[in-house]
Order: C-alpha cells, then sequence, then structure tokens
C-alpha cells in the first residue's frame, strides 16, 4: 500500500514526539493499553481491562498476554533478530516515566502530572522512582492519581502512554526513535527500511505487518505501507493523480468529486484572529474587544455555505469527543455569542482615547492559503467596516510565509489554526499553553492544571468551557472558523481510518 508524508517524521519516540509525520508512523507502529474508537469511545487495546478504585485515585491494568515487541535487525546486541517477545507492565512503566522525567522534557510531561508525585518529579524536586506507576508483575500496571482525573482514561489512549522497552531503550545509545534500527514495534507494523537524505530524492520509510499482533479481535491489513517522504503538499497531489500514492491529508478537498474518490472528513481545528502583542495598535485591548463583538458570525455562516468551514463561536472543535459525543454537543458554543455592535463602538472610542488616534491605518489579516480559502472571510471586512468605518483586508500568504512571519513577527493581524494532537478538549487548551503567539494574551494561567482536577465527566465539561471563557476574555484569540481535514483516497479504500489529529 503506497503513502505518502508531508515531510519526515521528527521522531519515532512516542514519549517525544510532536509532530503529524511522525504520529502517522507512531500511530502504525505502536499501541497502547486503551484506545479510541471512530466513534470516540474509549476501549481496551493491550489491556483485557482495568480497574478504578472507588475514590478514583488508583487504576489497575490488566495486560493481555498476546501483544509482543518485534525488532527485526540484526545490528543489535542486546534483541536476537526477528525476536517476538511479550510487551509487559514494565514498559508502560517505563515510558509513563520517561514522559515526566524532567531530563527528557518531554512535551506532554504537564499533561500527566496527574500521576501522584508527578508535578513534583517533572520539576525534578523528587526522584524519577517515586511517580506513582509501578509494574506489580508481568500482567499488571497500578497507577495511583494525585487527584481523581476524568481526563485520565482518555490521556492514557495517547500516544504518549505507549510503551518502550527499557532495555532496548538504552540499547540504542542516544538513537532511540532516530532511525530504522533504534525503533521496535509492539503495533500492527513494524519500520522495515528508513531513508531521508534532506537533499535527495527517493526518501521513504517502508513497514511491514507485524503478523505476531493479529489476533481474533485485531486484523491487520494491507501487509506493508510503503510511505513516499515528500517536501509539500503539491507534490503529494501530483503523485496522487498519477496514482503513485492510494491516499493523502488535507485541508483543502477542491477538486475531488465525492463519487470519484473516497473521502472523510473532521472538523478538527479552529481558526481564529491572534494579534501581534508588539503591534502598537492591535495589542490595545479595547480594539481588540470592538473587533470581536462587531463579527456577526451568523452572517458569516450563511457565506460558508455550509462548507469544508463553519462559524466557530468558541476553541474547542466539533471533532473533539468526550464520552463518546462530540464536546460541543454537550457544551454549547451559542453561550459565547457576543455579537453587539454597541457595545463594540463604545469599546472603539475607548481605544482612540488610548491611542491618541481616530482613524487606524489599513491592514490586512494574513491568511494560510493551504488552511482555507479567504473568500468566505471578507464578511469580516465588511462587517467592520459597516459597524466600525475600519477597513481590514486580508492577504493569502504560503504555508511556509506564513509561520516563518508568524515566527518573526512580521504580522499585525493572522488567521491562526489551531490544533489538538489527540481528540481531547485538554490537547486543545494545552495549545494555548506551549505555543508563544496564542499564550501571549492570558500570560501564565495554566488552565491545563483546572482541567486535570476533574474528577468527573460534568466538572470535565464545565472546567473545558471555563478555559475557552478565560482565554477569549482576553480577545487575543477570536474564533471565526472550525475548518475540516481530509483524507482523500482512491476509491477502493473506504476502511482506512481517518485521526485528524
Amino acid at each position: 500500500y503506497s503513502l505518502t508524508l508531508n515531510g519526515n517524521p521528527s521522531t519515532l519516540d512516542p514519549q517525544y514526539a510532536d509532530d503529524a509525520s511522525s504520529n502517522t508512523i507512531i500511530k502504525n507502529l505502536y499501541s497502547g493499553l486503551l484506545t479510541t474508537d471512530q466513534n470516540g469511545n474509549i476501549s481496551c487495546c493491550n489491556a483485557k481491562s482495568y480497574d478504578v478504585s472507588a475514590n478514583g485515585l488508583e487504576y489497575t491494568f490488566h495486560l493481555r498476554d498476546d501483544n509482543y515487541w518485534f525488532y527485526d535487525k540484526n545490528m543489535n546486541d542486546i534483541i536476537e533478530p526477528d525476536e517476538y517477545f511479550t510487551v509487559t507492565a514494565k514498559d508502560y512503566e517505563f515510558a509513563l516515566k520517561r514522559v515526566l522525567d524532567p531530563a527528557m522534557h518531554s512535551p506532554f510531561a504537564e499533561q500527566f502530572t496527574c500521576i501522584k508525585h508527578g508535578g513534583l518529579v517533572s520539576k525534578g524536586e523528587l526522584a524519577l522512582e517515586m511517580a506513582g506507576v509501578s509494574a506489580t508483575d508481568d500482567h499488571t500496571l497500578k497507577i495511583t492519581l494525585e487527584y481523581p482525573c476524568a481526563e485520565f482514561p482518555e490521556l492514557m489512549t495517547t500516544a504518549a502512554a505507549y510503551p518502550c522497552n527499557e532495555e532496548f531503550f538504552y540499547s540504542t545509545k542516544g538513537r532511540y526513535g532516530l532511525d530504522d534500527e533504534s525503533v521496535m514495534s509492539n503495533g500492527a507494523f513494524f519500520v522495515r527500511h528508513w531513508f531521508f537524505d534532506p537533499y535527495g530524492h527517493n526518501n521513504i520509510l517502508y513497514m511491514k505487518a507485524n503478523s505476531a499482533n493479529e489476533n481474533e479481535s485485531r486484523e491487520i491489513s494491507p501487509t506493508f505501507l510503503s510511505f513516499e517522504i515528500e517536501d509539500n503538499e503539491e507534490e503529494i497531489r501530483q503523485m496522487f493523480k498519477e496514482g503513485e500514492t492510494q491516499c493523502f491529508t488535507t485541508m483543502n478537498s477542491v477538486g475531488y468529486n465525492p463519487e470519484k474518490y473516497a473521502i472523510s472528513d473532521s472538523a478538527a481545528t479552529t481558526l481564529g484572529l491572534i494579534f501581534n502583542p508588539d503591534d502598537e495598535i492591535f495589542s490595545n485591548l479595547n480594539l481588540r474587544k470592538s473587533l470581536s463583538l462587531s463579527i456577526n458570525r451568523e452572517e458569516l455562516g450563511k457565506k460558508m455555505n455550509g462548507g469544508d468551514m463553519q462559524p466557530a463561536y468558541a476553541i474547542i472543535p466539533p471533532a473533539v469527543d468526550l464520552l463518546g459525543r462530540s464536546y460541543r454537543e454537550l457544551s454549547s458554543e451559542k453561550i459565547f455569542d457576543v455579537y453587539d455592535p454597541k457595545e463594540a463602538r463604545n469599546y472603539l472610542e475607548k481605544a482612540r482615547t488610548e491611542l491618541g488616534r481616530r482613524s487606524f491605518d489599513s491592514v490586512k489579516i494574513m491568511v494560510n492559503s493551504a488552511v482555507c480559502g479567504s473568500g468566505s472571510l471578507h464578511q469580516l471586512s465588511t462587517g467592520w467596516q459597516d459597524i466600525l468605518g475600519i477597513y481590514i483586508g486580508i492577504e493569502d500568504v504560503t504555508d511556509e510565509e506564513f509561520y516563518s512571519r508568524i515566527e518573526s513577527g512580521d504580522y499585525s493581524i493572522a488567521l491562526y489554526p489551531v490544533k489538538g494532537n489527540s481528540c481531547s478538549g485538554l490537547s486543545v487548551i494545552s495549545q494555548f499553553e506551549t505555543i508563544p503567539c496564542l499564550n501571549y494574551a492570558f500570560g501564565d494561567y495554566r488552565y491545563s492544571a483546572d482541567i486535570l482536577r476533574c474528577p468527573t465527566p460534568s466538572e470535565l465539561v464545565e472546567a473545558y468551557s471555563s478555559a475557552e471563557r478565560g482565554i477569549m476574555g482576553q480577545f487575543g484569540f477570536i474564533p471565526i472558523a472550525y475548518k475540516k481535514s481530509y483524507l482523500i483516497a482512491a476509491p477502493s479504500n473506504e476502511e482506512i481510518y481517518l485521526d485528524p489529529f
């Protein structure tokens, strides 16, 4: 089966990888104790069952005995070539402690501080051995939490909770996940060959089915995956056109007829306006409030006309699931509708007084053309001009230019795409704590800490809503639209599952 990756994976280390290409391979290379199905339901995978104590603080996972590591290289003194051996609870203990190890700098460490002593361990204030994770035997993993956490089962479905074999890890001598000789597999496929030359061509990552992990509940198909590694989406689209790849993911499905191709989609990205904190004018809070209160999302939705975008009143997109339902079904976003032209004009007058000017120079919203077309966004400009008398245009730029200018601060306003790395509200909210251009508006407050401390799903919904309200209340990120991601495949490939995160 021929596929493509848009860019070389940075690492195949599940406890560290945080880019789309890496995660695509990792999801096919490893598997965890729990998993999430296409409907957002959490179920057992490599755990045959798990128990939760009455106080919600202790999780005991009982492992299956038919999940195997596979390593097929005769390049390692520790592991015999083509050897299968059972994944044990110790592999999960080692993996979770790696996430919390301050020397590792895992991007997922904060999410797992709900584990007992996790916060102190991740700061280096307690020894790693003090973390509340222990393998009581080969088939039993006990995890003790610092406090009841309704989000914890979802965390255990993420790649950061995939197992890591300690003996193999140290045998790679710092190369773990960085080449085809430094990875094992406990998932559906294993890496047979990985070649990448940034200055050359024919870059490829080749995987074969890990038949040892096929069982009554899990059929592995196809027998191989051949990923061509390309530099950009234009090259991938051309390969698809020429039949050299059988599917690809994209933010733009224009030109692909659903009667001719197998197309699946998911609204997993929230597009919102961000403002340069160093911009003399648009760093003004009252001006940002004025712009936000002038956005008529109902009218904006008519321009979007039910296409690949829909108006967004809040931050967490519809693709995020909770309890097997879209989070947006559990928490109505309409409570965040702040459209109020009269109040918008009042804030504009305050901004003019504070800035000492009656008019503002014309600026443009920078839009990443690889993410969305700007046509349906012109309603924003029309609304601001009609209500506030301010003209703000739109500037389409390439993906490379967009992120380069964000990093250098060469923008006044930008339409920024926010998407988590897993199907959880926590993953989305944490973007505002780690990405600099999103973080400046609300400072050092850690909404993720509040989310992790929620003991029940109903309180979790309220914590998500509170985080959305708190972030939007600073008017540094103004939600505009939820945007779909697409998987476009040849018509004989309907069974491929799109994980938009």
